[in-house]
């Protein structure tokens, strides 16, 4: 029989100690549940974290990923759903390289006060970030970056109206292993949606700093 979601916050909680009465009054809460799926929310865990425009798949196209949400396995239903936004539907504003640089700046702003960015890649309707969490929980990281970059975005761009999805999805880092295939996928996804051939050609993404470091080290 299938277990719940309770069931195995429950199983992982036996593993992984709750948070103490510091990270509790900071807003960590360790193993919960949100949207019907286990999470993991504790300081000093490593987070990859994916979050999508409003608009990423189209209203008027629901016929064509309804049937994504049905698939029961997360990861997959995950990976189908990946699949569909890299076609670049919607409005696409990340496209404009001055709403790309602003969601990379803040993200970069941040970076060794309040958390530590390990990789990321802005693409034309969603981004995906692998972030070494710190003092500020993952939900209070997500409303600065949205709530900022939709301000400014709106602003530069001369739109209105809401930009972002509410729902983000996220998946903390097991190990070394996990950490490795993580930083490629996120780094990588440019090239699989055939936007350029290697990712340190993509002009909002870690890897064109990862390829300048190793140049200059190598």
């Amino acid at each position: 029989m299938k277990r719940s979601v309770h069931e195995l916050i429950r199983e992982k909680q036996q593993w992984h100690a709750p948070p103490d009465e510091d990270a509790a009054k900071l807003g960590f809460r360790g193993w919960h549940s949100r949207g019907y799926l286990p999470h993991f929310d504790m300081p000093g865990t490593r987070q990859m974290i994916n979050y999508r425009l409003a608009d990423s798949m189209p209203v008027a196209q629901r016929h064509e990923w309804e049937s994504l949400l049905a698939i029961k396995n997360k990861l997959q239903r995950f990976a189908k759903i990946e699949d569909y936004v890299d076609r670049g539907l919607g409005n696409c504003e990340l496209r404009d390289p001055r709403a790309a640089s602003i969601v990379e700046e803040n993200w970069l702003h941040g970076d060794g006060q309040q958390y530590r960015l390990l990789a990321w890649v802005v693409m034309p309707n969603h981004v995906h970030l692998l972030v070494e969490v710190w003092q500020t929980p993952m939900v209070e990281l997500l409303k600065g970056w949205k709530g900022y970059s939709a301000r400014h975005i709106n602003r530069v761009i001369g739109r209105r109206g809401k930009l972002w999805q509410d729902k983000y999805w996220d998946r903390y880092i097991r190990d070394e292993a996990h950490y490795r295939k993580v930083v490629h996928y996120i780094e990588n996804n440019p090239v699989k949606a055939g936007l350029v051939k290697t990712p340190p050609e993509w002009p909002f993404g870690s890897a064109r700093f990862r390829d300048e470091y190793n140049r200059l080290t190598g």
